[in-house]
């Protein structure tokens, strides 16, 4: 009777030995994968930062202003006046039409329907 003992309690040793090797290499393989994501994420960022300071760069008002010169004629662009803003009691919003009632010709009550979307 000893020696089952002995056996099984081996036998349990080396399952959760095994057990335990595995869940090893599992935890390596997603900590390995969450700094993959998390270098993924460092990139992303700093390419948008890289972006935003572009776009900040592109956007200048004196650069902005320095093309609207170069291309006055060409484009037929006008200085902005304060007369050429409204207000916004001045801006003529369309008239909501009421909603027209669709005519349906043969309803389904679906409350009936089963699951497998059979038609009663």
């Amino acid at each position: 009777m000893k020696t089952l003992l002995y056996i099984l309690s081996f036998a349990a040793l080396i399952g959760l030995g095994f057990w335990a090797y595995q869940e090893n290499y599992r935890t390596k393989q997603i900590v390995d994968e969450t700094e993959q994501l998390q270098r993924d994420i460092a990139s992303a960022r700093a390419r948008l930062g890289v972006l935003r300071a572009e776009w900040a760069y592109l956007n200048r008002p004196d650069r902005l202003r320095e093309l609207a010169e170069l291309n006055f004629t060409p484009l037929g662009l006008m200085p902005i006046t304060p007369d050429q803003f409204g207000r916004s009691d001045q801006v003529d919003y369309p008239v909501q039409e009421p909603r027209r009632q669709l005519d349906i010709q043969n309803p389904i009550d679906v409350s009936t329907m089963s699951m497998e979307g059979d038609r009663p």
